[in-house]
């Protein structure tokens, strides 16, 4: 199979969506992988690194897109990739569409068969190919917020892990998944005082069994939402429904109730976000300010630490990259359930329920 490897367009992504480890095991298999010149270079690899594992060089994303038969990527298409996407083609990616209308309707247009990386999922309930971004992106979010919790930054001016005599800061998480999960360990390790919530009463005697004393668990519910809310210092938003848009469990009128310069993380923001004001920024402009509360919401945080996303990401990408190329995709997805579970969309057709339940009717009428 041919394979292309496209240098990302989104706002200062740095990753790209194959190592050339990575390209070494795929031509190493028979596969003719194509790269775009300079894809890898904000990873930390150069087009000879792709050269010397067995790639072929193109110049343009173009070329890219019009020669190969499977395109791997990290983010999803851009508006102005759409036009590159090919009937037939697979797109192996990271899609969120339950996020975005417009990428949906393109994609539905383009013919294409979308594998979305982030509905891979195990027997277990695991989302194996999201999980080391989620990794990334946990750690990363206490690293941010403490940034911009700082004066400067427009927030309280709170060291997370105070001093002695000084109280630390506080944390709260949503979400006790593997972005709660990370998060918490970098603010425990900071010395801040941490409080998760969740529904699942499984996750909490978890992170009660593995987690040091000043990580306490509670029960999510608005209630003790708003009640954490107006003391605590850095709030995390780490909820996921699978494959679906992210419900906003902090509304509008809850800001209000938060202590000015109070700093929200909402990871969950390529799934919409799990706060109502929430929208996408970038790591050109990540924030930004209602009733002086600070909004950190970048959709692609891990591209801020591409060497080591990159890496993470090829770790657990390859194996299904290969099950495509060797077998095409409808044998690799009839013989991986795991891997069946992350079609989207197949020649114009939604075949995932996640993105059917948030859209409704309203990108049906662009189906052919």
């Amino acid at each position: 199979m041919t394979i292309g490897i496209p240098k990302e367009v989104k706002n200062n992504e740095n990753r790209v969506g194959m190592t050339p480890a990575g390209v070494f095991e795929l031509t190493k298999h028979g596969h003719i992988v194509y790269v775009q010149s300079n894809a890898g270079e904000g990873s930390g690899f150069f087009d000879s690194d792709y050269k010397k594992a067995g790639g072929l060089i193109l110049d343009t994303i173009g070329q890219v897109y019009g020669i190969s038969e499977m395109i791997v990527k990290v983010k999803e298409p851009m508006p102005e990739e759409y036009g590159l996407v090919q009937p037939d083609q697979i797109i192996f990616t990271y899609f969120h569409f339950a996020s975005s209308e417009p990428l949906t309707k393109a994609m539905i247009e383009s013919k294409a068969t979308c594998i979305a990386y982030e509905t891979v999922e195990d027997d277990d309930g695991t989302l194996p190919l999201l999980t080391p971004m989620s990794e990334v992106a946990g750690r990363m979010a206490i690293q941010q917020g403490a940034k911009y919790l700082e004066k400067p930054a427009k927030g309280r001016g709170v060291l997370l892990g105070g001093v002695p005599g000084v109280a630390p800061g506080k944390v709260l998480i949503l979400g006790a998944g593997v972005v709660g999960v990370q998060a918490a360990k970098m603010a425990a390790g900071l010395g801040a005082q941490v409080t998760i919530l969740d529904i699942n009463m499984k996750r909490l005697r978890y992170i009660n069994d593995v987690m040091p004393p000043h990580v306490i668990t509670e029960f999510s519910n608005e209630f003790n939402i708003r009640k954490y809310i107006q003391n605590h210092d850095l709030i995390i938003g780490g909820v996921l429904l699978k494959g679906a848009k992210a419900p906003n469990l902090i509304t509008r009128d809850m800001l209000k109730e938060m202590r000015p310069g109070t700093v929200i993380v909402d990871v969950a923001v390529d799934q919409g976000g799990c706060v109502e004001t929430t929208r996408p920024t970038t790591h050109e402009d990540p924030i930004y300010i209602i009733d002086d509360v600070v909004h950190y919401s970048v959709a692609n945080m891990p591209g801020a630490v591409p060497y080591t996303s990159t890496v993470a990401l090829t770790n657990v990408t390859l194996p299904y990259v290969l099950k495509l190329a060797n077998l095409g995709w409808a044998n690799a997805t009839d013989k991986d359930p795991a891997l069946k579970k992350g079609l989207n969309i197949i020649n114009g057709e939604i075949v995932y329920d996640g993105i059917i339940e948030a859209f409704q009717d309203s990108v049906f009428a662009y189906k052919s």
